[in-house]
């Protein structure tokens, strides 16, 4: 990976410029509520114009993990972690690059069937490892997970494991090309079993995503459900102009707990 202040040579820029300024960021030299880089100062660092210093700069505020404040400066946001709805972004590096130490609590591993797990984007008598797991920013419970992993392209799979991000895991490790996932976003209510793991009141407001993702020729590798709790969690994006044709998704009135639900597909 190159350095965090290595100069950037290559197109697209600005997008060069998001992650090495995310790199600075997960360096724990900005702390949240710190005042982070001016556009002056990254246009001089990274040797590039002031507007793509802007440009970059404006895409991590959009993201929520900056924040202007007029007439002073760009500052590291504390608070909420944000969920990136443009790309697959592991909570590790969402926890870290939002100035907190990311942690997991393993509940449940074993090995399974697609079919007993519910998991229709498998066979149904498919190998997979079943993971429940909690994940912790600074110790604070945030994110309550079930996932279902294709146990032919990951055959191995420990509680040591599961404890970190399962996509550095995959990519580095198992050596597999995630291309995408296929993801639809719901409101709910938590009921008793989530709330408790999530450490708040039943009741309490919550995300859930469900998504299968992929690695290339679109096979699937794993499905998710995945809750966010609504009071530590905000889901970010930044869209064009109006489009000429609807988006590809519906929007529904019911998504079994009256609450409304969008799908898409992130890429």
């Amino acid at each position: 990976m190159p350095a965090a202040d290595a100069p950037v040579n290559r197109d697209p820029v600005y997008l060069q410029m998001n992650d090495r300024l995310r790199e600075l960021l997960r360096g724990g030299d900005f702390v949240p509520g710190s005042q982070f880089l001016t556009e002056r100062q990254v246009a001089e660092r990274f040797r590039v114009s002031r507007p793509t210093a802007n440009k970059a700069l404006a895409a991590l505020v959009g993201e929520g993990l900056l924040e202007f404040r007029k007439g002073i400066g760009t500052f590291v946001r504390a608070g909420v972690l944000d969920y990136d709805l443009r790309r697959l972004v592991s909570f590790t590096d969402q926890a870290r690059a939002a100035g907190r130490v990311p942690s997991s609590r393993v509940l449940r591993l074993r090995k399974s069937t697609a079919a007993a797990e519910g998991a229709t984007a498998f066979p149904p008598t498919a190998s997979v490892h079943a993971i429940e797991r909690v994940r912790l920013a600074d110790r604070v419970p945030v994110i309550y997970e079930r996932r279902v992993v294709c146990a032919e392209l990951c055959p191995t799979l420990t509680r040591t494991d599961v404890t970190g991000s399962l996509y550095a895991l995959w990519t580095e490790r198992d050596g597999l090309t995630i291309v995408g996932a296929k993801e639809t976003i719901r409101a709910v209510v938590l009921d008793d079993e989530r709330a408790a793991a999530l450490a708040v009141e039943p009741g309490s407001a919550a995300l859930v995503v469900e998504a299968v993702g992929y690695i290339v020729g679109d096979r699937p590798l794993w499905w998710e459900e995945t809750t966010y709790r609504a009071d530590r969690y905000e889901f970010h994006n930044r869209i064009g102009g109006l489009a000429s044709h609807p988006a590809s998704g519906r929007l529904t009135g019911d998504a079994g707990n009256g609450a409304p639900q969008f799908s898409r597909r992130a890429t």
